[in-house]
């Protein structure tokens, strides 16, 4: 009898809340019912706040100093799936994701035998949540960095939530979430893990 089982998989979610542990955070609830969905797929996952960690400015993959980027990243190279969760504040990303973004354009020289980004076979999506417009950017701004660093973008591989205009309303808040948002982000798990299993199939051709 063949073994149709899928192939393992883990994922690693970077939280860029402002807010550190253990308050209570949109961000990273959102991540997590991602991560939920993920398991629904065979892929087990785990979250880091950003912002617990010294994670130093910079552009290197260690900045030394008690850095803790180099421990983060780690976890996310062991990883097959990253999904980065931010909130909106005055209609762009968190500070912290601009950061982690800076973090890893260290990717960028790291490279293997054939000329790959260390990352290129691993999938990454997002994850935008904010009481003000700016999702769609965010989204766009993350795609295009992570994509540039190496990742690949799956199919609706982003997942939001906007309060309606001039709210004040936290996505955490929330009676339930709202069926639309539940359905792109079980959506953006399905198309996530398939790509995955992909890519850990077969990888990108060296240069």
């Amino acid at each position: 009898m063949t073994d149709t089982a899928p192939t393992p998989l883990s994922a690693l979610a970077l939280v860029c809340s402002l807010k550190a542990s253990p308050a209570p955070s949109s961000s990273d609830l959102m991540a997590r019912q991602i991560l939920e969905e993920l398991g629904k797929h065979g892929v087990t996952g785990d979250v880091v706040r950003v912002v617990d960690h010294d994670v130093k400015p910079g552009v290197e993959v260690d900045m030394g100093d008690g850095d803790a980027w180099p421990a983060i990243r780690e976890r996310m190279m062991a990883a097959d799936i990253l999904i980065v969760s931010t909130p909106t504040w005055v209609g762009h990303m968190s500070s912290v994701a601009q950061r982690v973004l800076e973090r890893l354009d260290g990717e960028l020289s790291e490279t293997d035998d054939s000329g790959r980004p260390l990352v290129a076979g691993k999938v990454a999506v997002t994850a935008v949540v904010g009481n003000e417009d700016g999702a769609h950017k965010i989204t766009a701004d993350l795609f295009q960095g992570l994509n540039d660093i190496g990742f690949t973008i799956p199919s609706q591989g982003g997942t939001y939530w906007n309060d309606e205009a001039m709210g004040s309303r936290d996505y955490q808040d929330l009676d339930e979430t709202p069926e639309a948002v539940a359905s792109t982000t079980a959506t953006l798990a399905e198309n996530a893990a398939h790509l995955a299993r992909l890519l850990k199939a077969s990888s990108y051709p060296g240069s």
